[in-house]
C-alpha cells in the first residue's frame, strides 16, 4: 500500500504536502505533531492569523480511502474530529439510481488520541468496515 500525507498548520494559508509518507511512519507522524502547542497559540493569535485547526490527512493512495483528524478546543482540553473519506456507492433519485461518490465523507467528533491511533491503524491495515464502523456509513 501507498500513502501521501498533509498538513494543515493553522498559521499558513497553504497544505503542506508530506507527500509519499511510509506506512510504518503514519503513526509517530501523528504523535509527533505539537497539536497543544499548535492549540495555545492559536487562542493567543487573532482570528485574521488563523486559517486552519491543526490537521493531519492520511490518504491510501491505492484505493483512496483516507482519514483526515483536526484538533479543537483548548490546549489543556481538546478533541480530536476524524474525517473519514472514500469512494462510496450510492443512491440517486429516489433510490432508483446509483452511482459513485469519489469524496464521500463521515466524520465523528469527541475523539481521543487513542481513537485517532486505533482508525490510523485500522487505515494502515486497510480495514475499512471498522473505519465505516467506528467513523459512520
Amino acid at each position: 500500500m501507498n500513502f501521501r500525507g498533509s498538513f494543515c498548520d493553522p498559521f499558513k494559508r497553504d497544505t503542506i504536502e508530506l507527500r509519499d509518507i511510509q506506512k510504518d511512519k503514519i503513526i509517530e507522524q501523528f504523535e509527533n505533531i505539537p497539536w497543544t502547542d499548535l492549540l495555545g497559540k492559536m487562542e493567543l493569535a487573532k482570528e485574521s492569523e488563523i486559517f486552519y485547526s491543526p490537521s493531519l490527512e492520511i490518504e491510501n493512495k491505492d484505493n483512496k480511502h483516507g482519514l483526515s483528524i483536526s484538533a479543537v478546543g483548548h490546549p489543556n482540553k481538546y478533541e480530536f474530529y476524524i474525517f473519514y473519506k472514500r469512494p462510496k456507492k450510492i443512491k440517486t433519485f429516489f433510490g432508483l439510481k446509483e452511482k459513485i461518490n469519489e469524496n464521500y465523507t463521515s466524520d465523528k467528533t469527541g475523539q481521543t488520541k487513542q481513537d485517532v491511533i486505533d482508525c490510523l491503524d485500522a487505515l494502515l491495515r486497510n480495514d475499512t468496515e471498522y473505519l465505516a464502523n467506528k467513523i459512520g456509513q
